[in-house]
């Protein structure tokens, strides 16, 4: 699909400035092209297109988001094959991103209704409190690349849902994908003014991110790039900010039971989408000297897993990374971790020269000096040998992040010692550290996030509290600190 972008609501002049292209990482060819647009009149269109969205019912709005889920719904084959070609993943995996943007809809209706729905208290003397939420204005949103549909979705439905206008920069990755997705808003109704699209890099982001139109900004990607906004809104305390990072997560295994099942656990917790989930385990913690049979396991399994283009046949487990350098950058930190005393247990290697296609990884660091804490956006797994049940616990906080956690076997005693001690905003009992569910919070501590957790709290910050005291008739009197009119002074 090769489209230019419309041109802004605003009438703005531009100087010429180079194409935007988006590639198929597991081709190579061309999925889209167009020019990177001009913050200032996407921000001013929705700025102009606001008052009236947020004027309609939360009815209306909610039965237009409605439409839009009967969109996505209709385009479902359509938009999944997009985000396969775009992103490298596989289709079984595009199709379910696809399925989370259409039951985003219901759950952010749910959350609204929950998180933000109106209250009346009695007061005193018949008065009445009102507790009432109103829309911020225009959010930015910025989107990540490895869930181009999804994440940002997460965003912009219960923005919408709250009354806001939102302009929406897709990943410079993903902007086909990003496209897609809002002409779906579109076409269900929602009008184009509330919902833009900016194309661009990271020039555009930034310009974005720096508009005094935006009330807020929306963001999902690199702990590098939320400190980076962080400083940036550090003078804005008006604006709200929402920020979802990375993480370098633990996954722990103690004594369990069913080592094929904890295997399986952890090739899905490290691999899927090939490790490129903010969610992915980093870290396998294991008890030393009674490690083997679950690392024999592992690596069966790593050695089974089929890597390939997104519509193979049989479909693969894995896909590429996203882009030449991003499949750089993992291979530069997996021999880093081999210079600093890694001993490498499933290399990572490139299955082919020119094209961002990695094996799973796997290598074990304890006795590397000096590990970085980092996270290794990409299907490499590090594997931590520990004493005992406190040294896992110990390890699994050996981290300035603190996003996802998990836990396999142990007895309940330990599970509860594990979530009491454990710093992080999603600790899973016997589940990946992945797949964290929509239905309930997702976010973290540390350099995770700024404690603004997004899924079915993203409610929370696309509306304002607004408390009122109210009486159908006013009714007052000072009773203290005022002289006596009757009584004349001296």
């Amino acid at each position: 699909m090769h489209r230019q972008l419309d041109e802004s609501a605003a009438d703005v002049k531009r100087v010429d400035v180079a194409p935007l292209i988006s590639t198929n990482p597991a081709t190579g060819e061309d999925v889209w092209s167009g020019t990177p647009g001009d913050s200032a009149a996407e921000v001013a269109a929705a700025r102009a297109a606001w008052p009236a969205w947020a004027a309609h019912a939360v009815a209306f709005r909610i039965e237009t988001l409605r439409r839009f889920a009967n969109v996505v719904r209709a385009k479902e084959g359509e938009f999944a094959e997009l985000i396969s070609r775009e992103t490298g993943k596989p289709l079984w995996e595009a199709r379910t991103e696809v399925g989370a943007v259409v039951n985003k809809v219901q759950i952010s209706i749910d959350a609204y209704a929950e998180r933000t729905g109106q209250r009346r208290l009695e007061a005193a003397l018949g008065n009445k409190v009102a507790v009432r939420h109103k829309p911020h204005g225009v959010l930015a949103v910025l989107g990540p690349y490895n869930f181009p549909a999804h994440l940002p979705n997460g965003h912009i439905v219960p923005a919408l849902i709250a009354g806001n206008a939102v302009v929406f920069k897709p990943s410079e990755k993903t902007p086909a994908t990003g496209e897609f997705l809002v002409r779906c808003f579109h076409e269900a109704g929602v009008p184009e003014g509330a919902v833009r699209l900016l194309i661009g890099g990271r020039d555009q982001g930034r310009a974005l991110a720096a508009q005094p139109g935006i009330d807020g900004l929306l963001f999902t990607g690199s702990a590098r790039a939320g400190m980076s906004l962080h400083k940036q809104f550090a003078e804005s305390p008006h604006k709200i900010l929402a920020l979802e990072l990375g993480g370098n997560n633990p996954l722990v295994v103690w004594n369990a039971k069913d080592i094929a099942a904890a295997a399986a656990i952890a090739v899905q917790s490290a691999f899927l989408t090939a490790g490129q989930r903010c969610t992915a385990a980093r870290r396998l913690v294991v008890e030393d000297g009674k490690h083997q049979e679950l690392l024999d396991a592992v690596q069966a399994l790593i050695d089974r897993i089929i890597v390939g283009e997104p519509f193979a046949d049989p479909q693969p487990f894995m896909g590429p990374v996203i882009d030449l350098a991003a499949a750089d950058q993992v291979q530069e930190q997996w021999l880093d971790l081999m210079m600093k005393g890694g001993k490498p247990l499933r290399r990572l290697d490139r299955l082919v020269e020119d094209k961002p296609f990695l094996t799973p990884a796997l290598i074990d660091v304890t006795e590397a000096k000096d590990r970085p804490d980092e996270e290794i956006f990409g299907p490499v797994l590090q594997v931590v040998r520990v004493k005992d049940f406190d040294a896992a616990i110990d390890e699994a906080n050996r981290t300035r992040f603190g996003l996802a956690a998990s836990l396999i076997g142990g007895t309940p005693e330990q599970y509860d010692n594990f979530w009491a001690n454990v710093r992080a905003g999603v600790i899973n009992w016997n589940k990946p550290t992945n797949g964290a569910p929509s239905n309930a919070p997702f976010g973290g501590i540390g350099l995770s996030g700024n404690h603004r957790p997004s899924a079915f709290y993203a409610a929370d910050y696309c509306a304002y509290p607004v408390t009122s005291s109210e009486a159908e008739a006013p009714r007052a009197a000072i009773g203290e600190g005022l002289r006596d009119p009757n009584k004349q002074e001296d």
